[in-house]
């Protein structure tokens, strides 16, 4: 098998990790600061319980942001809500019920988001 069939150098003991699509150090790789958004651009806010132990986790899915934006908008929207969260998958959770503060931050910000489940 030719060495581009297989993705090619993924470790370097002189650089470390490569990045498989670039080729360069996962330090320098710009494959991640072009990445494409993940949202189709309608903001949906919804409350989630299921699998989660009865707590209580507010969902924002569809935001049409790249990977450090849509971080840099959670971590605005938790300190907001006072609360923890994290982003997965391109869709931000925030911990607790908070639908109604995270609409209202999301109109501020030129967003048109829309209550979704229950």
């Amino acid at each position: 098998m030719a060495r581009s069939a297989i993705g090619g150098l993924v470790y370097s003991t002189e650089t470390g990790r490569m990045c498989p699509a670039c080729r360069k150090p996962l330090a320098d790789c710009t494959c991640k600061a072009a990445s494409k958004p993940v949202g189709d651009g309608q903001v949906r806010v919804m409350l989630q319980t299921k699998g989660r132990g009865g707590k209580a986790v507010t969902l924002v899915k569809g935001l049409a942001l790249d990977a450090g934006a849509l971080n840099a908008l959670g971590k605005q929207l938790r300190s907001a809500c006072g609360s923890g969260g994290t982003v997965k998958d391109g869709v931000l959770e925030v911990q607790g019920d908070h639908c109604e503060r995270i609409v209202a931050e999301l109109e501020t910000r030129g967003f048109k988001p829309k209550r979704a489940g229950g």
